[in-house]
């Protein structure tokens, strides 16, 4: 497994990776947007905002700079996953969406994939120096928050989103 920086070259595979979600009728997180650009735009303009949240200098307010990536099997070059790193925090980020998100395919979850591909992110966080690690998820998705604590994350807060409109858990991982 590894992570891989999108390209054209994947294209299709994201297509099809959104796809599933839609199938299943599965909640898509962690994916940068790419769900919401091919429903509304093209994968192409997609790639673009890809490239414009690591251009770090002219990041424009709320948005904060962050990195997107494939989560890829190497066997067969498909994508099982997306994470999403942002590189800053604002006042919505810091409370309800945290430093990472992250989402694995419907047919490719409950085989540690989320966990394994939470900790190559949590690598890439120590190479940009993110010590407290803040991830975020809906205290009714035991699963991610398994994943979570998998990685070492300790619960700090569980509060009422009227973002969201459920109850989020914020856990810490430190580094």
């Amino acid at each position: 497994m590894r992570l891989v920086f999108p390209s054209l070259a994947y294209k299709e595979k994201a297509i099809q990776f959104i796809n599933e979600f839609y199938e299943y009728n599965s909640e898509i997180n962690g994916s940068g947007s790419l769900d919401r650009y091919l429903s509304e735009s093209t994968y192409e303009e997609w790639l673009d905002k890809v490239y414009r949240d690591i251009d770090i200098a002219n990041i424009q307010a709320p948005r904060v700079p962050a990195l997107t990536y494939f989560y890829v099997r190497e066997e067969d070059d498909e994508i099982i996953g997306m994470i999403n790193i942002r590189l800053a925090l604002n006042d919505f980020l810091r409370k309800e969406g945290g430093h990472i998100g992250y989402c694995i395919r419907p047919t490719e979850r409950q085989k540690h994939y989320a966990t394994a591909m939470l900790e190559s992110g949590l690598k890439v966080c120590d190479v940009l120096g993110i010590k407290d690690v803040i991830v975020t998820c809906d205290k009714s998705n035991t699963a991610s928050a398994k994943v979570i604590t998998n990685c070492n994350g300790e619960l700090a807060e569980e509060f009422y989103s009227y973002t969201y409109k459920e109850v989020i858990q914020k856990y810490i991982i430190k580094r």
